[in-house]
């Protein structure tokens, strides 16, 4: 266990040692970036948030409703004859059983739908940062979660923010 510590630590000391001497060699330059608070401090996602707290409130709106419907029937499940429960007794079970499969299933499209979102935002910062590079000479811009230790002057999230929430709608 020690021994591989060791190995994974070598081997991202030689890369950053490589990448550091490649990048000088070809007159470019290194940065890293915060890729989460890039992604966090982008407009569109705050935009989209707002838009799926909306989906959300919205989802629970009419799960709310699903179950006063269902508390309803269950209250006049008491003054009815026992010949007459029996009916209504499968209805509201029927009712549980649409309102878990309804719940479970917009849970699910909620979730894709925000997993799919994250994607493309973040192939969008990733384009973002890729055309900074190649017009600003950079030979390598890393994310800061791979550093152990970076030089606060090699830190490019400031200007990449910029650059990202440009576009914002004011």
């Amino acid at each position: 266990m020690k021994a591989l510590r060791l190995l994974v630590l070598f081997s991202v000391a030689m890369f950053l040692l490589t990448a550091n001497s490649y990048a000088q060699n070809k007159d470019g330059k290194m940065g890293y970036v915060d890729i989460s608070r890039l992604f966090d401090s982008y407009y569109k996602t705050k935009e989209y948030d707002e838009v799926l707290n909306g989906k959300h409130t919205s989802f629970q709106e009419e799960v709310k409703n699903k179950v006063e419907e269902i508390k309803e029937k269950e209250s006049k499940l008491v003054l009815l004859a026992d010949d007459k429960k029996a009916g209504l007794e499968t209805e509201i079970e029927t009712m549980r059983t649409n309102l878990l499969e309804f719940d479970r299933q917009k849970k699910t499209d909620l979730t894709k739908e925000r997993n799919e979102k994250i994607q493309e935002l973040l192939l969008e910062i990733e384009h973002i940062i890729s055309n900074f590079a190649e017009k600003e000479n950079y030979s390598v811009i890393l994310n800061d979660r791979v550093l152990i230790y970076g030089n606060p002057d090699l830190e490019l999230t400031e200007k990449i923010l910029k650059i990202l929430n440009e576009n914002e709608a004011k």
